[in-house]
């Protein structure tokens, strides 16, 4: 049984109906990666909101940080396993297998982030993003010292906190309004 065919259960803009900055992003978007992201297009439906989830975005996951970019989609593919949302397991499963070039890896992240053959520095930052999606209010100092031991910087465990919570608010977002991955996500990246 394939996906649902809809975006979101939100009726959405058109993109002539766009606002002049909205219209260019979108353009970049397709240029860039083929394809609006279904996260973008639901947004749509307020360019401010739009506007501002962009920006925190591209400044958590593109932007400069001690984490890698791979490491941040392989927090992002475990906060949404453990939320089990649908849209950015699909979205950022095929991130991980793109950075990684690894067809497998994703999967492994997505079914049991355990089995997957990761050093103990990237071991220990899914760990706590684990915890800290599915029981945050058991968090302590300890928590913060095994990542200290495992080699992070407390810029690095700022980013990481920063990246998990934002996938939680995302991952909530997506399932709230019934967002569905692009399909062309589906098969990029298997190798």
């Amino acid at each position: 049984m394939p996906q649902p065919d809809h975006v979101s259960i939100f009726d959405l803009p058109e993109f002539s109906d766009l606002d002049e900055d909205m219209q260019a992003y979108f353009k970049i978007c397709e240029e860039k990666l083929g394809m609006v992201p279904n996260v973008l297009r639901t947004y749509s439906r307020n360019q401010d909101k739009l506007r501002a989830f962009a920006t925190l975005y591209n400044t958590l996951m593109l932007s400069e940080s001690k984490l890698s970019k791979l490491e941040r989609e392989m927090i992002a593919v475990v906060v949404s396993s453990a939320n089990r949302c649908f849209y950015c397991l699909v979205a950022h499963g095929q991130a991980v297998r793109q950075l990684s070039g690894d067809p497998e890896l994703g999967e492994m992240l997505v079914m049991n982030y355990r089995i997957a053959p990761v050093d103990g520095r990237v071991r220990a930052m899914l760990d706590f993003a684990w915890k800290l999606t599915v029981s945050p209010w058991e968090i302590v100092e300890a928590d913060r010292e095994a990542l200290r031991a495992a080699g992070l910087s407390d810029d690095e465990i700022f980013d990481l906190s920063d990246v998990v919570g934002f996938f939680n608010m995302s991952n909530r977002f997506a399932t709230a309004v019934d967002m569905m991955p692009n399909r062309k996500y589906h098969a990029m990246d298997r190798g």
